[in-house]
């Protein structure tokens, strides 16, 4: 969930870029939120002197909260055209999505935003045209790795420009902020003509049908699938419609030109078993996914069969380790084979491990080192990286803290608010906006909802009815649940002295306190109770 802003001048007077906006996603912990998303609170309160936004490549964690959030923002936003084009892709599929006037660049090129002169230079990561950004002010250069690796040999697009990430550091370099995300591995990341060739291999000794799993994003995994399929007289079928998606953009610029045209699946049936690839999303785990259908079979026109391989070709992002755990669970009691990459080769990182990081700074040569892109181990490696390189100054920083690069020592110097809000469904907003706090509790306990009826003497008039969703229906005596809880809601309101079950605020509060009680006696835990008071010609109380 990538967003980071530089300012340039005087408290009074200053300027901002903004770099990247992008996503997290919800784990079980957040019931039915859809997507998670940076807080601009700050940003917001700058707005009037934000001179505009730059995204670096076209993951998720770095564009994907674009759409939802520009609204609010509205300021000038630059990328490049596989960013532009998967960002109309995905306006055209969301409804209401905005339309956001882009200024489209290359790797190579130079331009300004307010107080600052950008270049974008070419680096090597999983997606088409990624970038690092050089961004140069009066005071100073600071280079923006963005996601990045060394890799002589990528799959798509050139390697990361290492003579001109030379000629940056000649020039001189302020201050680099850059990718963690392997600082704890040594080595170098393999390159990804090693994975093709593996790839290869497993699908050539395949004797039934083979499926492909990856992120939707990695256009040149999807080119290196296709293209093994294809030397070795096999047909390919695209599915999950991320990957369609993604696809469509990458093929009207270029990147899958020479391939043959991809199978419908309506004609995937007529294919022989051994002649059959499938690439497709649900990498992830993700229960709606193609891959996840294929699992459960389910779907209408294409089936996986025992003796068939599915590979994955991603690494699983933590907090979805169980989710992809059950696929494979799926698949393996179904007879087909599952192919992960401690098997055989068949994913490499797109960020850097220690030794290619190394070279970065050797290339670069800061006076200050900003760890970024991590969790809090990976910035701790990567800063004790940076002073082991020697460089002079290293600032660890976390979300929310405020960095001056210059003038004077590198420092945090202050504080802004910082923290996540939430797309769930149509909606934009906080935890306690959205009410998350309370599905959590709704999806540990459970909801009873109890009807309590008084006639006009302030007796009951029925037993209660009560409604349990959630709640077993036996104790751990055999008894009935919901026949204790009609039970407890009536002993509730029977002892309350008559006079006082005019307010209907003590009869519903006793009632739901004896009901919650039961609950609680019975079954260990406590649902959230919503009690209903209504008295014979008057009207009904919540």
């Amino acid at each position: 969930m990538n967003l980071a802003m530089y300012g340039y001048g005087p408290a009074e007077s200053r300027e901002w870029l903004v770099v990247d906006c992008g996503v997290s996603f919800a784990g079980p912990e957040m019931p039915g939120i859809d997507l998670v998303l940076p807080d601009i609170t700050f940003l917001k309160s700058q707005l009037a002197s934000v001179k505009g936004m730059v995204i670096t490549h076209a993951h998720e964690d770095h564009y994907g909260a674009l759409l939802d959030l520009w609204p609010q923002l509205k300021v000038p936003v630059w990328c490049t055209p596989f960013t532009a084009g998967l960002l109309q892709a995905k306006r055209e599929s969301e409804v209401g999505a905005p339309k956001i006037p882009l200024s489209v660049f290359k790797a190579g090129e130079r331009f300004k935003v307010g107080p600052f002169e950008v270049e974008a230079v070419n680096v090597t990561h999983s997606i088409p045209e990624p970038v690092a950004l050089a961004i140069r002010t009066p005071l100073g250069t600071v280079v923006h790795t963005g996601d990045w690796k060394i890799d002589a040999t990528p799959a798509l697009g050139q390697p990361t420009d290492e003579k001109r990430l030379r000629e940056i550091g000649d020039e001189g370099v302020l201050a680099i902020v850059a990718d963690s995300t392997n600082a704890n591995r040594e080595g170098t990341s393999p390159s990804e003509r090693d994975v093709n060739a593996s790839l290869r291999e497993i699908i050539r000794e395949a004797k039934g049908r083979v499926a492909v799993t990856t992120f939707s994003s990695n256009i040149g995994r999807i080119r290196s699938v296709a293209q093994a399929a294809e030397s070795v007289g096999r047909q390919v079928l695209l599915m999950g419609r991320s990957m369609k998606r993604m696809a469509d953009v990458a093929g009207e610029l270029g990147y899958l030109e020479s391939l043959d045209p991809f199978l419908s699946e309506q004609d995937f049936g007529y294919v022989p078993r051994e002649k059959a690839v499938i690439i497709l999303t649900g990498s992830q785990g993700e229960p709606r996914a193609a891959l996840a259908r294929l699992a459960r079979d389910d779907h209408p026109t294409v089936a996986l069969s025992k003796g068939d391989t599915v590979i994955f070709s991603s690494r699983s992002i933590p907090g979805n380790e169980k989710a992809i755990n059950d696929i494979r669970n799926n698949l393996v009691d179904r007879g087909i084979i599952v192919i992960e990459d401690h098997d055989r080769l068949v994913h490499v990182s797109g960020h850097p491990r220690r030794s290619e990081m190394r070279q970065m700074y050797d290339w670069v040569r800061p006076k200050i080192a900003v760890p970024a892109h991590g969790e809090a181990a990976h910035l701790a490696a990567h800063a004790e990286l940076a002073r082991e390189q020697g460089v002079p100054e290293v600032v660890s920083a976390r979300n929310g803290k405020m960095v001056r690069l210059a003038p004077g020592a590198a420092d945090i110097v202050g504080d802004v608010p910082f923290g996540r809000i939430y797309k769930d469904g149509f909606l934009i907003g906080t935890e306690n906006e959205l009410r998350i706090g309370e599905r959590r509790r709704l999806s540990f306990a459970g909801h009873i909802c109890v009807m309590v009826e008084l006639t006009p003497r302030l007796e009951l008039r029925n037993d209660p009815e009560v409604s349990a969703m959630g709640v077993p229906d036996k104790d751990f005596e055999g008894e009935g649940i919901q026949e204790a809880l009609i039970d407890a809601a009536a002993g509730a309101v029977e002892s309350i002295p008559r006079g006082r079950r005019k307010d209907a605020e003590t009869v519903r509060e006793a009632v739901r306190r004896s009901v919650r009680a039961e609950a609680y006696d019975a079954w260990g835990k406590k649902p959230v109770v919503t009690v209903f008071v209504s008295r014979a010609g008057g009207k009904e109380d919540r």
